[in-house]
């Protein structure tokens, strides 16, 4: 706990709490964001991790 010289004033209070609460609810909407579009991104890197694999197949195919 930090020692205060003197304390918040009520207005100095209000202030902190509302940055707190927005400070939360922004955090709270990038982490719904991330979570959202998992899906979509596992497809995408599904997608080129086969598409990089048949392309290997293919190369290492035609050196034998």
């Amino acid at each position: 706990m930090v020692p205060w010289s003197y304390p918040q004033t009520p207005r100095q209070l209000g202030a902190t709490a509302v940055l707190f609460v927005a400070g939360v609810s922004l955090m709270g909407v990038g982490a719904h964001l991330a979570y959202s579009n998992v899906e979509a991104q596992q497809a995408r890197v599904k997608a080129r991790t086969d598409f990089v694999k048949d392309r290997l197949r293919r190369l290492l195919d035609d050196i034998d």
